[in-house]
Parts: structure tokens; sequence; C-alpha cells
């Protein structure tokens, strides 16, 4: 291989690496990690260059396609907060859908507290 063959490969290599990275950094992800500080908008953990895989960006309205520049859909979550969320979304839409026939309870578990606290004096 002559030295003019490694040297075009090595600017190949070398352009395709800023390209990738110019890609990480317009990335909504990247954005908002330059945008917010490192905590999570939930429980409030702190995140290091070491931990920082585990933050991830929650879209406050569920769609993922929208990514304003001043990232006002965005909130930084960490992973176990992010799941919650999605979790609780995904129970309220369902909630939401053919539940109209299902009989909710009625039980109340203190309804007679009164008359037992009356009781035990």
């Amino acid at each position: 291989m002559s030295s003019g063959n490694s040297s075009e490969k090595t600017d190949r290599i070398i352009a395709e690496a800023r390209r990738a990275r110019e890609a990480r950094e317009n990335s909504y992800r990247e954005r908002a990690l330059k945008m917010y500080p490192w905590v999570c908008g939930r429980c409030a953990r702190e995140f290091t260059r070491e931990n920082l895989r585990e933050l991830t960006v929650h879209h406050r309205d569920h769609n993922h396609a929208n990514n304003p520049p001043d990232g006002s859909n965005w909130e930084l979550l960490c992973i176990y907060c992010h799941d919650n969320e999605h979790s609780r979304h995904i129970d309220a839409v369902r909630g939401d859908v053919g539940r109209d026939d299902e009989k909710t309870t009625t039980y109340n578990p203190f309804a007679d507290l009164g008359a037992l606290l009356k009781d035990k004096k």
C-alpha cells in the first residue's frame, strides 16, 4: 500500500468521524444535554460524564418527532423515572379507552375509622 492511499484512507476516516460527531451534536439528546443541567427532572439525581448514559431525554408530549430548537418539549429524566413516566402514560391511555363498562370499587377501608377510634377511648 502506498502512502498516498493510506493518506486518502485516513482523510476519509477523519471526515466520516467529523460528520458522525456533528450528527451527534445536532441530535436532540446532545442539544438537550447542552441546554439543561445534568439532573433528573423527577428524582433530582445528579449525573456526571461517568454515568451520563443513564440520563435520558423525555418528550413531554410523547411525540419523538417534536423537537423544537428551544427544547420546550424535552426534559431530562434518569432511566428509572423515564420508564415510570412511560408506564404512567400507557396506564392513562388504557384507562381512557374501553373501560366504561367496567365497575369501579366502592370499598373504603377507612369508612369506619372514626367509630373504631371512639371505641378505643
